[in-house]
């Protein structure tokens, strides 16, 4: 899963906002939430900007406001229950498609109107898809994923080859439609937060991996290294035996020249004897 450092995923969050509000001139506030893994699905708010009326400066870290700021709301929290207001994140997250509020006073997923009775402005909401393949893949080659269930019981995702790692929510001054280009256009720019998202992940896989190998590598190093110690040690030792082998075959030698010499008393005599016999014969 999207396992990124609090400032890379702020980074590329605020940079998919910004995009969207400096292009749609209609849209004045983004938004996007984090999806955490499965089966938790923890949404929790990234980011939020707000453009100003020139339409040059975004004002961001808009906290206080939201549900889903940290530590946000796990799935079993937002997804739809009866008599539980709906929440278009819900939808989002389950079905994987998005949701256009293009009339407020209608919207049936409109969070803020069933608890409070206050109409929210026309807004969008997009999953940001993910292959399964792409992301988790054991070491047998097939999926691991521990799969979140709806109230009904039913496992989500199980037949989709996308998991959903984030929500961009895009509000709006005037009205929207379904499938227009406003939309079509946050369509298209969710999936390039994907891939950025991708990236950072499979960067960020990569270190670890290098971290892994290096340290694989100096508990290695380590290990030959003691082993070397070891095995110069047990050779000293056996030189020290060698040595202590061959000074215990020079005495029993020199006894032996003693008995046979006829001078058995003086050591040097019975070498001077040998050293005589061994000229003769040479």
């Amino acid at each position: 899963m999207i396992n990124l450092d609090r400032n890379t995923l702020e980074k590329a969050c605020k940079e998919i906002i910004e995009t969207i509000l400096f292009c749609l001139s209609n849209a004045y506030k983004g938004t996007v939430y984090q999806i955490g893994p499965p089966p938790d699905l923890v949404a929790v708010r990234v980011a939020s900007g707000i453009i100003g009326e020139a339409h040059k400066q975004i004002e961001w870290d808009l906290e206080g406001s939201s549900d889903y700021d940290p530590p946000g709301k796990r799935w079993i929290e937002y997804r739809d229950e009866p008599g539980r207001t709906l929440e278009a994140m819900a939808w989002c997250v389950e079905k994987q498609k998005s949701w256009t509020s293009e009339n407020p006073s209608e919207d049936i997923r409109s969070r803020r109107y069933q608890k409070e009775g206050v109409f929210e402005d026309y807004h969008h909401m997009e999953p940001v898809l993910i292959r399964k393949s792409d992301l988790i893949i054991d070491n047998g080659g097939s999926m691991s994923i521990e799969y979140p269930v709806n109230y009904n019981g039913e496992r989500i995702w199980e037949d989709s080859d996308y998991i959903v790692v984030a929500v961009i929510k895009i509000h709006f001054k005037g009205p929207i439609k379904i499938n227009g280009p406003e939309t079509r256009i946050i369509k298209k720019l969710s999936r390039t937060l994907g891939t950025e998202l991708l990236s950072y992940q499979l960067k960020n896989d990569s270190l670890q991996v290098m971290k892994r190998l290096a340290k694989d590598k100096l508990e290695t190093c380590n290990i030959l290294a003691h082993t070397l110690r070891n095995a110069l040690a047990k050779s000293g030792l056996i030189f020290s035996l060698i040595k202590l082998e061959l000074a215990t075959l020079r005495e029993q030698w020199e006894e032996k020249l003693l008995e046979d010499s006829k001078q058995k008393q003086l050591k040097r005599e019975a070498i001077e004897e040998l050293n005589n016999t061994l000229e003769k014969m040479g």
